[in-house]
């Protein structure tokens, strides 16, 4: 047992995942959860993932050993200044959010004293969202970046990187900064492009539209899985890491005219050239073991 509470605060795939992952490895001895809704606490319990529920974060967060922030990044300033005063000393603040300078910023000026701060991203996911939706092994040869602050208590540090090691997962440090870039062009930038090209299949005519969809390819599939991910988080990923998308997707715009001249030239060499070039990627990819999609809890590939 890592921990004698813990305390969730959204209780969505993520922390759903985690929550399964605790209670199969006992890792928790008591694990409370706290959303705005009563039907997702409700939903939470029917599937045996907490044993205390309440959608007041200072009630929930009482006695917590360590509490896991899940909810969209607009949300974290709000709810740590709720929290705050529930907090004891000791006690481990961490989320799985997939931006991090923002956690800084927003969440460590309403910690007391005493209480650690340990910003964590598990770079693993689905589309899908809600309690209903975690599974244990959602984090199995995924990494989790780990973004510490330079003040923050090492040991405190040990123990998130020891808890995502039981999940499964590879455990990388990493500077807040450096880590809101890297996942702009691997992340956010995909997702942004996902959601035009399916908001742009949506406004073409209505036959045109309806074929669109009838003869989807493996490319448009692979954007309408992604595109159907929760907006309200991902709107909240794009506002708070603004400045790093706003770079990527410059840089993206501008090969993207390049191609489109080489397209308009008929510069087939250039184009040959290109996607060479990019056949790397995906070898890295597959070298790194991060091409495989996760397995849903009946075996099935997200």
């Amino acid at each position: 047992m890592l921990f004698e509470k813990v305390t969730f605060i959204g209780i969505g795939l993520i922390n759903s995942s985690l929550a399964r992952v605790m209670r199969r490895d006992g890792l928790a001895g008591h694990i409370a959860a706290c959303s705005r809704t009563r039907k997702t606490l409700d939903k939470a319990v029917e599937l045996g993932l907490a044993d205390s529920v309440t959608t007041d974060p200072r009630l929930a967060v009482e006695g917590a050993d360590l509490v896991v922030l899940g909810t969209p990044l607009g949300t974290y300033a709000e709810i740590a200044e709720n929290m705050a005063g529930g907090l004891k000393p000791g006690c481990i603040v961490t989320d799985v959010g997939s931006v991090k300078e923002c956690v800084e910023r927003d969440v460590g000026p309403h910690l007391p004293e005493g209480v650690h701060l340990v910003p964590a991203h598990p770079v693993a996911g689905t589309e899908n969202s809600g309690p209903e939706a975690g599974f244990a092994e959602l984090f199995d040869g995924r990494w989790c970046i780990i973004t510490p602050l330079k003040k923050t208590d090492p040991a405190a540090v040990e123990t998130v990187c020891e808890l995502w090691r039981c999940a499964g997962s590879d455990i990388q440090m990493m500077d807040p900064v450096r880590h809101d870039k890297v996942l702009a062009i691997t992340s956010h930038v995909p997702h942004l492009i996902a959601y035009t090209i399916v908001g742009t299949a949506t406004e073409l005519e209505g036959d045109l539209r309806d074929e669109v969809i009838q003869f989807s390819a493996g490319g448009f599939r692979d954007f309408t899985r992604i595109a159907a991910s929760d907006p309200t988080m991902w709107r909240d990923v794009f506002l708070n890491n603004r400045e790093a998308v706003l770079e990527m997707l410059g840089r993206f715009s501008e090969d993207l005219v390049a191609l489109r001249r080489a397209i308009r030239r008929g510069e087939g060499d250039t184009l040959d050239e290109v996607f060479t070039r990019t056949r790397e990627i995906r070898r890295g990819v597959i070298d790194a073991k991060q091409h495989i999609p996760p397995k849903g809890p009946n075996g099935a590939k997200n």
